[in-house]
């Protein structure tokens, strides 16, 4: 048969949830097409497929699989942890190609301007990889205590964490949020950019055949205000962070999150369009978000005499 009547194979995007693909369970979806500026104002053009709508039973799913999965990856060594991103890092440097069209079309972007921010995004990942075994050491240590005792701190994953990812930055933005998150121990709760939510998807396909236990990050696509709302008050949600949300929906969600004294991460500033556009996403991410979801364990132990001098340790 020949090329010219060949029928193309269309892909179709599902949700990531758990290590699986499932639809959303409402059966709904929603047209994603190609943005026609370079700025990506100037409304939408081409159509590219059809992104899966995501329910509230969707999010409440997908918490359910986070929590499931969050024992055995906050128990795993930091250096295994590592591993297990710098293998993802790997996998997406293998599928650059694919990547740079999704961002190209979904942010209206130049294929060299999307290269780069592709390039960025992979990099970026590695650079968390390399954070998963170091920053304990500058968010913990042994404090100075009056007394025979030792007193340290350590830092722990807060537990599951819910992301709404940027809007308008398809790709570096998603990985600058999603990584920081699950190197430190936590699990994620992702909500896709609206408009353009196919690189989010297909990330959810390398994490799945890369080393990242399923249910570490779950990511779903669909309006965000719709998501994000159970996932504020969903009492088994340890925290959130509201980068993609735009000033009106993150305060309700804030005070959503107050019941069960969420951790907030709130991004300034904020505009009418998202947060996201207000951050320069290819500045140094510093270790802001390492720290914004760890909690601090403080141990005290007593020093104990060695020979009978009394001398001490």
């Amino acid at each position: 048969m020949s090329d010219n009547n060949r029928l193309g194979v269309f892909k179709t995007y599902k949700l990531y949830v758990g290590g699986k693909f499932p639809r959303s369970e409402s059966g709904r979806v929603y047209e994603v097409t190609t943005k026609t500026s370079a700025a990506g104002t100037a409304g939408k053009g081409q159509w590219l497929a059809n992104a899966p709508q995501s329910s509230r039973k969707d999010a409440r799913d997908a918490v359910v699989a986070a929590r499931k999965a969050f024992g055995g990856w906050s128990g795993a060594t930091a250096y295994n942890r590592g591993q297990v991103l710098y293998r993802v890092a790997e996998m997406l440097e293998g599928r650059k190609e694919q990547f740079v069209r999704e961002v190209a079309a979904s942010e209206g972007l130049s294929k060299s301007k999307a290269a780069a921010a592709v390039d960025a995004a992979i990099d970026r990942w590695v650079w968390y990889a390399g954070w998963t075994d170091k920053i304990g050491q500058i968010a913990g240590g042994a404090n100075p205590v009056a007394g025979p005792f030792f007193n340290l701190s350590t830092p722990e994953p807060t537990g599951v964490v819910a992301v709404l990812a940027p809007q308008k930055s398809s790709f570096l933005g998603l990985v600058s949020v999603i990584a920081p998150v699950i190197a430190t121990g936590n699990t994620a709760v992702v909500i896709a950019s609206a408009d353009a939510p196919l690189p989010a998807l297909s990330l959810g396909e390398v994490l799945a055949t890369s080393d990242v236990p399923g249910g570490v990050v779950n990511i779903l696509s669909g309006v965000t205000a719709e998501i994000a709302a159970p996932l504020a008050a969903h009492q088994d949600v340890n925290a959130i962070d509201l980068t993609g949300a735009n000033a009106e929906l993150a305060k309700e969600l804030e005070i959503a999150a107050a019941d069960n004294l969420k951790r907030v991460l709130r991004p300034q500033p904020v505009d009418t369009d998202g947060a996201s556009d207000s951050e320069d996403w290819l500045a140094s991410p510093g270790t802001h978000r390492l720290t914004a979801f760890l909690e601090t364990k403080t141990v005290w132990h007593p020093t104990g005499a060695l020979g009978a001098a009394g001398s001490s340790y």
